[in-house]
């Protein structure tokens, strides 16, 4: 009998209440150039909220600066840290000495297990 009171409804897909007496947030379109490909892409924010000066470009993934006017925002990086790497986090529990050494212990490792003998100059 519940299921007869739904039939015809799309569930998920419409809103049973009415927009009545609903007061929208006051919006504000922002627009950001890609440094590499060049194509704007258009944001709606809250009129509050604080407007990063930078975004993800959709089409390319680089970064899109604030247009601000005829211009760009501009945007300093002198302070960022570069991210770490393997390698660099690596390097910083190891020498270059001990490395060559677990390298030359995991090689003669499974040079052992395939059966090859290592080859000398």
């Amino acid at each position: 009998m519940a299921d007869r009171s739904l039939r015809g409804i799309r569930l998920g897909a419409q809103s049973l209440q009415s927009e009545e007496g609903v007061v929208f947030h006051e919006r504000i379109q922002k627009t950001y150039v890609c440094t590499t490909c060049g194509r704007d892409t258009t944001l709606t924010f809250a009129a509050d909220a604080e407007i990063p000066d930078t975004w993800e470009c959709r089409t390319c993934g680089a970064e899109a600066l604030l247009r601000i006017g005829d211009g760009t925002a501009t945007v300093d990086h002198s302070n960022e840290k570069a991210a770490r790497t393997h390698w660099d986090m690596l390097l910083e529990r190891r020498t270059i000495p001990e490395l060559e050494e677990l390298l030359e212990e995991r090689l003669a490792l499974l040079r052992a297990r395939r059966g090859d003998a290592k080859l000398s100059a």
